[in-house]
Protein backbone atom coordinates (compact mmCIF):
# COMPACT_ATOMS: atom_id res chain seq x y z
CA UNK A 1 0.00 0.00 0.00
CA UNK A 2 1.30 3.36 -1.08
CA UNK A 3 1.77 5.44 1.90
CA UNK A 4 0.03 9.27 1.66
CA UNK A 5 1.83 11.84 0.71
CA UNK A 6 1.74 14.51 4.04
CA UNK A 7 1.66 17.98 2.57
CA UNK A 8 2.63 21.29 4.44
CA UNK A 9 0.82 24.28 3.21
CA UNK A 10 2.47 27.78 3.05
CA UNK A 11 1.31 30.99 2.56
CA UNK A 12 2.66 34.45 3.08
CA UNK A 13 1.11 37.90 2.71
CA UNK A 14 3.11 41.12 2.97
CA UNK A 15 2.40 43.33 5.85
CA UNK A 16 2.64 46.33 3.72
CA UNK A 17 -1.29 45.59 2.45
CA UNK A 18 -3.36 45.18 5.09
CA UNK A 19 -5.98 44.21 2.50
CA UNK A 20 -4.37 41.14 1.89
CA UNK A 21 -6.10 37.85 3.82
CA UNK A 22 -4.13 34.38 3.46
CA UNK A 23 -7.49 32.98 3.15
CA UNK A 24 -7.17 34.00 -0.06
CA UNK A 25 -4.26 31.33 -0.65
CA UNK A 26 -4.95 28.99 1.91
CA UNK A 27 -8.72 27.46 0.39
CA UNK A 28 -7.02 26.88 -3.22
CA UNK A 29 -4.44 25.04 -1.43
CA UNK A 30 -6.82 23.06 1.05
CA UNK A 31 -9.08 21.82 -1.65
CA UNK A 32 -5.73 21.30 -3.85
CA UNK A 33 -4.08 18.78 -1.30
CA UNK A 34 -7.91 17.29 -0.92
CA UNK A 35 -7.64 16.75 -4.91
CA UNK A 36 -4.89 15.15 -4.87
CA UNK A 37 -5.19 12.35 -2.29
CA UNK A 38 -2.12 14.11 0.21
CA UNK A 39 -2.43 14.17 3.74
CA UNK A 40 -2.62 17.64 5.41
CA UNK A 41 0.29 18.08 7.31
CA UNK A 42 -0.44 21.74 8.58
CA UNK A 43 -1.17 24.99 7.95
CA UNK A 44 1.91 27.51 8.31
CA UNK A 45 1.11 31.35 7.44
CA UNK A 46 3.39 34.42 7.91
CA UNK A 47 2.38 38.03 7.47
CA UNK A 48 5.96 39.66 6.41
CA UNK A 49 8.11 40.81 3.54
CA UNK A 50 9.76 38.08 2.26
CA UNK A 51 13.24 38.98 2.96
CA UNK A 52 11.82 39.81 6.91
CA UNK A 53 13.31 35.74 7.76
CA UNK A 54 13.43 36.96 11.55
CA UNK A 55 9.22 37.20 11.41
CA UNK A 56 8.60 34.18 9.16
CA UNK A 57 8.43 31.99 12.46
CA UNK A 58 5.93 29.84 9.97
CA UNK A 59 8.25 29.45 7.18
CA UNK A 60 10.96 28.47 9.47
CA UNK A 61 8.70 26.09 11.37
CA UNK A 62 7.97 24.13 7.81
CA UNK A 63 11.24 23.66 7.11
CA UNK A 64 12.08 22.35 10.53
CA UNK A 65 9.61 19.48 10.16
CA UNK A 66 10.82 19.30 6.48
CA UNK A 67 14.73 18.27 7.92
CA UNK A 68 12.73 16.38 10.55
CA UNK A 69 10.96 14.02 7.77
CA UNK A 70 7.51 14.54 9.20
CA UNK A 71 6.64 16.14 5.75
CA UNK A 72 7.14 15.17 2.27
CA UNK A 73 5.88 17.71 0.38
CA UNK A 74 5.64 21.72 1.06
CA UNK A 75 2.90 23.30 -1.07
CA UNK A 76 2.59 27.32 -1.79
CA UNK A 77 0.58 29.70 -3.42
CA UNK A 78 3.13 30.67 -5.23
CA UNK A 79 7.57 30.50 -5.41
CA UNK A 80 7.87 34.17 -4.64
CA UNK A 81 5.88 33.46 -1.27
CA UNK A 82 8.61 31.38 -0.20
CA UNK A 83 11.73 32.89 -1.34
CA UNK A 84 13.39 36.07 -0.74
CA UNK A 85 16.60 35.59 -3.48
CA UNK A 86 17.41 33.01 -6.63
CA UNK A 87 20.66 31.94 -4.00
CA UNK A 88 17.91 31.56 -0.56
CA UNK A 89 15.69 29.41 -3.30
CA UNK A 90 18.90 27.49 -4.44
CA UNK A 91 20.24 26.93 -1.02
CA UNK A 92 16.78 25.89 0.65
CA UNK A 93 16.17 23.18 -2.33
CA UNK A 94 19.16 21.36 -1.99
CA UNK A 95 17.98 21.08 1.38
CA UNK A 96 15.02 19.78 0.70
CA UNK A 97 16.57 17.64 -1.70
CA UNK A 98 18.81 16.05 0.87
CA UNK A 99 15.72 15.35 3.16
CA UNK A 100 13.44 13.87 0.45
CA UNK A 101 11.21 16.21 0.09
CA UNK A 102 9.43 17.92 -2.41
CA UNK A 103 8.26 21.68 -3.14
CA UNK A 104 5.10 22.38 -5.31
CA UNK A 105 3.46 25.53 -6.71
CA UNK A 106 -0.19 26.35 -6.75
CA UNK A 107 0.05 28.89 -9.23
CA UNK A 108 3.08 27.46 -11.24
CA UNK A 109 1.67 23.60 -11.53
CA UNK A 110 4.83 23.09 -14.31
CA UNK A 111 7.06 23.84 -10.84
CA UNK A 112 7.61 20.63 -9.62
CA UNK A 113 10.72 19.94 -8.14
CA UNK A 114 10.64 16.28 -7.97
CA UNK A 115 11.54 15.63 -11.44
CA UNK A 116 14.51 17.14 -13.46
CA UNK A 117 12.59 19.17 -15.97
CA UNK A 118 10.07 21.00 -12.83
CA UNK A 119 13.42 21.79 -11.41
CA UNK A 120 15.15 23.32 -13.97
CA UNK A 121 12.23 25.93 -14.47
CA UNK A 122 11.91 26.48 -10.89
CA UNK A 123 15.22 27.86 -11.07
CA UNK A 124 14.31 29.75 -14.15
CA UNK A 125 10.89 31.17 -12.21
CA UNK A 126 12.67 32.50 -9.12
CA UNK A 127 15.68 33.68 -10.88
CA UNK A 128 12.86 35.59 -13.20
CA UNK A 129 10.56 36.65 -10.42
CA UNK A 130 14.09 38.78 -8.54
CA UNK A 131 14.55 40.61 -11.90
CA UNK A 132 11.08 41.59 -11.81
CA UNK A 133 11.02 43.25 -8.08
CA UNK A 134 14.54 44.83 -8.92
CA UNK A 135 12.88 46.33 -11.88
CA UNK A 136 9.87 47.63 -9.94
CA UNK A 137 12.23 48.87 -7.07
CA UNK A 138 14.20 50.56 -9.66
CA UNK A 139 11.15 52.43 -11.24
CA UNK A 140 9.76 53.00 -7.90
CA UNK A 141 13.14 54.76 -6.91
CA UNK A 142 13.47 56.88 -10.51
CA UNK A 143 9.33 58.20 -9.75
CA UNK A 144 9.94 59.20 -6.26
CA UNK A 145 13.22 60.68 -7.71
CA UNK A 146 11.61 62.87 -10.11
CA UNK A 147 8.38 64.14 -8.27
CA UNK A 148 11.02 65.19 -5.49
CA UNK A 149 13.03 67.11 -8.62
CA UNK A 150 9.57 68.98 -9.24
CA UNK A 151 8.19 69.66 -5.73
CA UNK A 152 5.60 67.53 -5.47
CA UNK A 153 5.00 65.80 -2.27
CA UNK A 154 6.04 61.73 -1.75
CA UNK A 155 3.62 59.39 0.40
CA UNK A 156 0.32 60.28 2.08
CA UNK A 157 -1.02 63.78 2.10
CA UNK A 158 -0.45 65.66 5.69
CA UNK A 159 -3.60 64.69 8.20
CA UNK A 160 -5.11 68.11 8.14
CA UNK A 161 -5.08 68.15 4.32
CA UNK A 162 -6.77 65.40 4.40
CA UNK A 163 -10.80 65.79 3.06
CA UNK A 164 -13.08 66.84 5.55
CA UNK A 165 -10.61 67.34 8.76
CA UNK A 166 -11.09 70.28 9.97
CA UNK A 167 -15.03 69.29 10.53
CA UNK A 168 -13.81 66.16 11.91
CA UNK A 169 -11.19 67.83 14.28
CA UNK A 170 -14.14 70.31 15.45
CA UNK A 171 -16.37 68.09 16.41
CA UNK A 172 -13.36 65.77 18.27
CA UNK A 173 -12.25 68.84 19.95
CA UNK A 174 -15.58 69.33 20.70
CA UNK A 175 -15.91 66.15 22.76
CA UNK A 176 -12.59 66.07 23.97
CA UNK A 177 -12.79 69.32 25.64
CA UNK A 178 -15.93 68.10 27.51
CA UNK A 179 -13.98 65.23 28.88
CA UNK A 180 -16.27 63.02 26.58
CA UNK A 181 -13.31 61.04 24.82
CA UNK A 182 -9.46 60.65 25.77
CA UNK A 183 -6.97 61.42 23.78
CA UNK A 184 -6.22 58.27 22.71
CA UNK A 185 -9.50 57.60 21.40
CA UNK A 186 -9.62 61.36 19.65
CA UNK A 187 -6.45 60.18 18.06
CA UNK A 188 -8.02 57.22 16.41
CA UNK A 189 -10.87 59.14 15.58
CA UNK A 190 -8.94 61.23 13.25
CA UNK A 191 -6.47 58.44 12.15
CA UNK A 192 -3.49 60.25 13.48
CA UNK A 193 -0.81 59.44 15.76
CA UNK A 194 -0.62 60.51 19.45
CA UNK A 195 1.94 63.00 18.42
CA UNK A 196 0.00 64.48 16.00
CA UNK A 197 -2.70 65.08 18.16
CA UNK A 198 -0.66 66.88 20.81
CA UNK A 199 0.41 68.95 18.19
CA UNK A 200 -3.05 70.12 17.26
CA UNK A 201 -4.05 70.73 20.79
CA UNK A 202 -1.19 72.70 21.49
CA UNK A 203 -1.36 75.04 17.84
CA UNK A 204 -2.85 78.41 18.97
CA UNK A 205 -6.21 79.50 18.74
CA UNK A 206 -9.47 77.20 17.66
CA UNK A 207 -8.09 77.10 13.80
CA UNK A 208 -6.79 73.70 12.41
CA UNK A 209 -3.39 73.89 12.09
CA UNK A 210 -1.25 73.49 8.82
CA UNK A 211 1.52 70.55 8.79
Amino acid sequence: MTALVRAGIYARVSTADKEQDPETQLIPLREFVVAQGWQPAGEFVDQAPATDLPHRKAWRELLDLAAKRKVDLLLVWRMDRAFRSVLDAATTLERLRRWGVGLRSYSEPWLDTTSPFGEALFHITVAYAQLERGILAERTKAGMDRAKRQGKRIGRPPVTARPGFAQRWAAVRADLEAGHISRSEAARRLDCGYATLLRLLEAPGKETPVF
